[in-house]
């Protein structure tokens, strides 16, 4: 599939680093498998693992979190 982003490179299987902020609360998760363009490292995440992600964010954040930094591990 063509990039949405740069119309010229393609996405490959890779793992990325996810950055959520709500307020001044930040949470990075790390190795996310994600589709990575080979030109610009522009991502896409599947459903589940946009769902996976957000759970994990919102209960950090709602743990009151400023800054935290997780590795993702695989299912």
């Amino acid at each position: 599939m063509t990039c949405f982003i740069c119309k010229s490179g393609s996405y490959i299987p890779g793992k990325v680093t996810v950055k959520l902020e709500r307020d001044s609360a930040i949470v990075l998760i790390k190795e996310v498998p994600a589709e990575v363009c080979d030109t610009c490292a522009n991502y896409l995440l599947s459903q589940q693992t946009s769902k996976t992600v957000l759970a994990i964010a919102k209960q950090r954040f709602d743990s009151g979190t400023e800054l935290e930094v997780i590795k993702l591990l695989a299912a």
